[in-house]
Formats: C-alpha cells, sequence, structure tokens
C-alpha cells in the first residue's frame, strides 16, 4: 500500500484544525462547511483509500464547483491533516476504566486497531509527525492516563504508548494487507494455500526444513492461515502488556530494567 505524505502547509493546517470548522464561510454556499467537506472526504478515502482522492472527486460529491472548496480547504494536504485528526476523535475517552492499567492500555491499542480497521487509509499516512489537532491530543491525552500514577516516569510513559499503539498500527496493517489480497486474487489465505501447498511441497524437499514444516503445518491447522492477524494482535499485545508489567514491578521494586 502506497504511503501518502500530507505535507500539508502547518499554518494553514493548524487554522483548520482549531478554528470553527463547521462555521461556513461568506463567500461560499450557506450549506457547506470544512465539516462537510471532511466527511465527505473520508466517506470517499474508505471507500477507495487515498490514492485516488481528489479535490474534484470531493466536489463532485457535494454537487459543488472544484473552486468553491478552496473557499474553505486550502488544498488536498490540508483536508488531509483534518481528516486524519476528526477521525481521532472516533477512539473511546471514558473517563473511568475498570480493571487497572493493564485494561486501560489494552483499550488503547483496541481502540487503535479499530480505528484503522474502519479507515484503512489511515495506514498510507506517514506516522513520523503526528497531527497537532484537538482531537490527536486529546486522544494522546486519554491514552497516557492508561499508564499515569503506576510509577513510570514521563518519557516512559510516552514510550509505552508508543509501542501499544505502534504494535496496534502494525497488527492493523497486516490485516488490511491480507484483505486486499483477499479480494485481489478472490481467496481466502486458507484457499490460497490449499491451491499453492501442493505446488511449494512439488519443488522443495521439505524434509530439508524440517522445524519449519512442523510449525508451519502446525499454524497453519490451528488458524487456517499462514498469518492470522487478528491473533498476532492479540498475542502480540499480551506479550507486550506483560513485559510492561515486568517494568512496572521493577519500577515498584526501585529497580533499574535491566
Amino acid at each position: 500500500m502506497a504511503g501518502v505524505d500530507s505535507g500539508g502547509d502547518p499554518a494553514r493546517s493548524l487554522a483548520l484544525l482549531w478554528g470553527d470548522r463547521r462555521r461556513s464561510r461568506q463567500r461560499g454556499r450557506s450549506d457547506l462547511n470544512v465539516d462537510k467537506i471532511v466527511l465527505t472526504a473520508i466517506d470517499l478515502a474508505d471507500a477507495e483509500g487515498l490514492g485516488v482522492l481528489s479535490m474534484r472527486q470531493v466536489a463532485q460529491s457535494l454537487g459543488v464547483g472544484v473552486m468553491s472548496l478552496y473557499t474553505y480547504v486550502p488544498g488536498k494536504a490540508e483536508l488531509i491533516d483534518v481528516m486524519l485528526d476528526t477521525v481521532y476523535g472516533e477512539t473511546a475517552k471514558p473517563h473511568d476504566l475498570d480493571g487497572g492499567w493493564r485494561a486501560r492500555l489494552e483499550l488503547v491499542a483496541r481502540e487503535n486497531w479499530a480505528l484503522r480497521l474502519r479507515h484503512p487509509w489511515m495506514l498510507q499516512i506517514p506516522s513520523g509527525r503526528p497531527s497537532l489537532g484537538p482531537n490527536a491530543l486529546a486522544k494522546y491525552e486519554f491514552e497516557l492516563r492508561a499508564v499515569e500514577g503506576i510509577g513510570l516516569s514521563d518519557v516512559e510513559m510516552d514510550s509505552v504508548v508508543a509501542l501499544v499503539s505502534d504494535h496496534a498500527e502494525g497488527a492493523a496493517r497486516r490485516a488490511v494487507d491480507a484483505l486486499r489480497a483477499e479480494r485481489g486474487t478472490g481467496m481466502t489465505d486458507e484457499q490460497w494455500w490449499r491451491v499453492h501447498g501442493p505446488l511449494l511441497s512439488s519443488v522443495v524437499d521439505m524434509g530439508r526444513y524440517p522445524t519449519a514444516a512442523k510449525v508451519g503445518a502446525a499454524a497453519g491447522a490451528a488458524h487456517g492461515t499462514a498469518y492470522p492477524a487478528e491473533h498476532a494482535f492479540d498475542f502480540g499485545l499480551a506479550r507486550l502488556l506483560d513485559g510492561i508489567e515486568a517494568l512496572v514491578e521493577q519500577r515498584a521494586a526501585g529497580s533499574d530494567p535491566a
């Protein structure tokens, strides 16, 4: 999946992100505003991805001329910045979470996983420079509170949240790639291996790779696929939480991690 660098002008993006996006511009149509444009663009990106999203496509969906959009949004790059911040607002931010920090952090991971499955185009945007919009900051605040007061330093809190979020993003990417492959080939992973497994066995002496043959067969029988994305997400998340728990216990004992 090709990446899309929004490259939005920071000053213009921030003005959109923190301004009153619901208010219609005086020069524009009375029933058109930034929020309406952004929600339309999100629907289009959900259906077709960012690669084919264009200002013209958004304008056509809204029934307006493309130049009308520029009254509200400087360009596609800034539009993507606001789209990203808008969907960040979908993640759950309950004030009270039962079950301690581990349950709270698991919720953070599952919200990030589910968000990217709902909006796969998010995976096309480089994550090195996060959005600075209100929803992004509120999301970060909530995620940090999941591990607040458990004995970690500020830097460790940030690192733990990033670790869990990155795991969710990576697992979601694999899930989206698998779905795209299934749609492209017309076959599930199980069907694909049923066809291609015997072909592999006919050209490769699997006796030379006994461990791979044994473990691969066991995993395939258990999951019906070579890489079950949801299982990988759940398994990896549990192991991450185990490791974070060990860090919390070390901090409580007053020792540094190895």
